[in-house]
């Protein structure tokens, strides 16, 4: 049995579990701030239990109660990223089996971390202001004092109470709403999540939102300026949907909405259950980024239904999603299609690996959290050095349907609970049995617990890469005089996955000399793309080579939008050339307002500008 600690967590799990919690919200966009109730249905562990710890981050806390005694509490010292221990103590014992409910009055900070307040200004529609939270991976306690862990799964009730001309979701089967009794001038919305889930999957956004249908179990959210655009992006999920029911088993979690999110959320999607997050930077008007909402649908078993127990382990969540979600794509596409995108996936743990150095521990599959900020530590390793592990496993195995076999008995076993690496590989060998022999010739200590990149490359089978790779090779290899080969046609083949993987391996190379970027854009007009993938690697590409005309667009992209993927490395290379390391700072500090708070902390580290966490 693993020890029921998590380090990035004061809350220990081995006393008590949170089985629900009932939260009650009132959303006040003038002071940017939850005034808030929670109450935790908590299951005692041990016997003669008299006190709990709870997780908290710039929480105001007023009041407790324990079965509605008033019980006493202390706020512990201020850690610098994991917040403040909630200790509360009980007016009496309990035996272990008992049950006990913990209401905590509060109020969260303006500043909180799970959560971004965007002015009218910031919207599409320019006249309403907007809420959304953040929670994963350990923000939910600057929203909800909990047990912050995803060792703890919980069900959930929720009241909001929000400006009646706004709308609220949350990541749960929306359950009505009326008039609030206590203000004629704003509307309740309930919300229950009757499926277990650890608490960063709790997620709430406020705004002028509109839906509409786009299947039988699905609606897409947004502002009114994209919801149709939207509509039509999406239009695809039903399928999607059932491919991974046929692949993982059947979803549990009833409703499956998507919400695009105005341009400062920084990530490409959140799997919250019945509410998946999308960036817009998804709306590029040719389908070709669904392999975020798949990545997203798969989360609906890896992640959601089967968790990671610490975020030590955060790669049984990311690893086997990318594996269902590159299993999709062969069942929608084909499986050269799948080959593709691991080897794209491939490169990107290169560069993880080359960010962080081939020696940081970081990149260990299963790394060391240990006073570590999950922000700083966040990274393509668990998702693609998890894949590579996984596929290196299913070509020992018998191939693609052999091993799904086993990923959908490991989702049927461990449903509903939060597992260890440990766990996972035992069950790995038991289902295996009969091929233990080949198991144990598996460097594992490579794989798990060391740095850099795997042991073991996969031979991908490269039919879809090799137009990508020779093109590429022609540019890097081509002089100055012999430019005028190059034409239109040399992309007019290529599929939007095939320029974005052209674009990729081009960034692999030295930088071009500038008039071979702008030769390239003069024979395929890449400024004219609006595929944000597209967009980010070309003004890499030509900022890396010195032409002065991108700088403004790369850092118009960088702060149009706030995808860390996308933001972080625009701004990086900005900095990184020479002559404009002092505008990308100034461009920083203007717009540094706007963004996300993860975000605005990550690029002011980037760019080492002094990081005022109060700015």
């Amino acid at each position: 049995m693993t020890s029921a600690i998590d380090p990035c967590s004061f809350s220990s799990f081995s006393k008590c579990v949170t089985k629900h919690l009932n939260l009650t919200f009132h959303v006040d966009f003038d002071s940017h701030v939850l005034k808030a109730k929670v109450a935790l249905t908590v299951e005692v562990l041990v016997d003669h239990f008299k006190s709990l710890t709870l997780d908290t981050k710039d929480l105001k806390v007023s009041k407790v109660t324990a079965n509605g005694q008033a019980a006493k509490f202390t706020l512990g010292p201020k850690h610098s990223f994991m917040g403040t221990p909630l200790e509360i103590t009980l007016p009496f014992d309990l035996s272990r089996g008992q049950h006990v409910i913990v209401e905590v009055t509060y109020e969260t900070a303006p500043n909180a971390s799970a959560l971004q307040w965007l002015t009218p200004e910031q919207t599409a529609g320019k006249k309403h202001p907007y809420l959304f939270s953040q929670c994963q991976a350990t923000h939910c306690r600057s929203m909800v004092p909990c047990q912050d862990t995803p060792a703890m799964k919980h069900t959930y009730y929720a009241q909001v109470s929000v400006p009646k001309e706004l709308v609220a979701v949350m990541s749960a089967v929306r359950d009505g709403e009326e008039p609030d009794p206590q203000d004629s001038s704003r509307a309740i919305y309930r919300f229950r999540q009757p499926v277990p889930m650890p608490s960063y999957l709790i997620a709430i956004v406020v705004g002028a939102l509109e839906s509409r249908e786009i299947g039988p179990r699905s609606r897409v959210w947004s502002e009114k300026e994209f919801v149709d655009k939207a509509a039509y992006e999406f239009s695809e999920t039903e399928t999607m949907l059932k491919t991974a029911e046929g692949l993982a088993g059947p979803y549990v979690w009833g409703q499956y909405d998507i919400l695009v999110l105005p341009p400062s959320f920084p990530y490409g999607g959140m799997e919250n259950p019945c509410l998946t997050y999308a960036t817009p930077t998804l709306l590029a008007g040719d389908r070709s980024l669904s392999n975020v909402i798949a990545h997203e649908i798969s989360h609906s078993w890896t992640g959601n239904l089967v968790t990671n127990k610490t975020w030590e382990h955060f790669w049984l969540n990311e690893g086997h999603t990318v594996y269902l979600e590159r299993m999709i794509g062969r069942s929608m596409e084909s499986e050269q299609f799948r080959q593709f995108k691991a080897m794209g996936g491939w490169k990107e743990l290169q560069e993880s690996v080359n960010t962080f150095g081939a020696n940081n521990p970081l990149t260990n599959l299963v790394p060391n959290l240990n006073e570590v900020d999950l922000d700083e530590a966040f990274s393509s390793v668990p998702y693609e050095k998890g894949f590579a592990l996984l596929y290196h496993l299913e070509e020992l195995m018998g191939g693609p349907e052999v091993f799904m076999g086993f990923v959908k008995s490991y989702i049927q076993l461990f449903s509903y609970s939060s597992i260890t690496t440990e766990e996972w590989k035992h069950y790995l060998f038991t289902y295996f049995k009969n091929k233990v022999d080949i198991l144990n010739k598996v460097d594992w200590n490579a794989w798990m617990h060391t740095p850099g990149m795997p042991p073991v490359k996969p031979q991908y089978d490269s039919t879809m890469a090799d137009a990508c790779i020779a093109l590429c090779k022609r540019w890097v290899k081509t002089k100055e005089g012999d430019l005028g080969n190059f034409s239109e046609w040399d992309v007019k083949t290529l599929s939007t996955h095939q320029l974005i993987e052209f674009l990729s391996l081009l960034l692999q190379q030295e930088p071009l000399p500038l008039s071979h970027v702008k030769r390239m854009q003069e024979v395929y007009q890449l400024n004219s793309f609006n595929n944000a993938e597209i967009r980010f690697r070309w003004l890499r590409l030509c900022v890396k080579s010195k032409w002065e005309d991108a700088v403004p667009m790369a850092l118009k992209m960088a702060t149009e939008q706030g995808r860390m993927k996308f933001t972080r490395p625009l701004f990086k290379e900005v900095y990184n050339f020479d002559k404009y390391h002092e505008e990308a700072v100034r461009v920083f500090i203007a717009h540094r307002a706007a963004m996300h708070p993860v975000t605005a902390n990550l690029v002011a580290k980037d760019l080492k500008v002094d990081n005022d966490k109060s700015t």
